[in-house]
């Protein structure tokens, strides 16, 4: 949920900018290693997410912190990925880009995958929950106009025979 914005919550019209939102709670999750927003249920995460900023620990780099506080701005046209290119931002100074786009450049980490069906690189602590699938509220889907959906039908053979095996 911490990847909904405000303007999907009240259900405002919204562009592009919410991806750049989505964008910095995947940052922050990833640098701090957990979420931007806090909640006891989904009315109290919904409640931070209105109106709460996000911790930034005094061990996280200045460039990032900055990153991220410009992603995290609530007004969509002043975030930056709407306002800026991103891409100039000092965190990323190191990045060439264009052999970025290539794929020129070799990730700085590469996982050993023995199999399509290898899990050793997730914590054993989430493989042994239960998945718990959110069920959609059927007056909401109907409210949506269904023809934004039409020809969406692309299914991963893989990932249904995992599925469903």
């Amino acid at each position: 949920f911490c990847l909904l914005l405000v303007q999907i919550l009240l259900g405002q019209k919204y562009n592009h900018s919410v991806d750049w939102w989505s964008f910095g709670v995947l940052l922050y999750e990833m640098l701090i290693g957990q979420s931007p927003f806090h909640g006891q249920d989904e009315e109290e995460l919904f409640h931070s997410i209105r109106m709460d900023n996000p911790f930034y620990p005094r061990w996280l780099e200045k460039e990032a912190k900055d990153l991220l506080v410009k992603l995290f701005v609530r007004e969509p046209e002043k975030r930056l990925g709407v306002r800026g290119d991103i891409r100039q931002h000092p965190l990323f100074r190191e990045i060439n880009w264009e052999e970025l786009e290539r794929k020129e450049i070799d990730p700085p980490f590469r996982p050993k995958v023995k199999s399509p069906y290898d899990c050793s690189n997730f914590d054993k602590e989430f493989l042994s929950e239960k998945p718990r699938l959110s069920f959609a509220d059927r007056a909401l889907i109907n409210s949506m106009d269904q023809n934004m959906f039409r020809n969406f039908s692309f299914i991963n053979p893989g990932m249904e025979t995992f599925v469903c095996s």
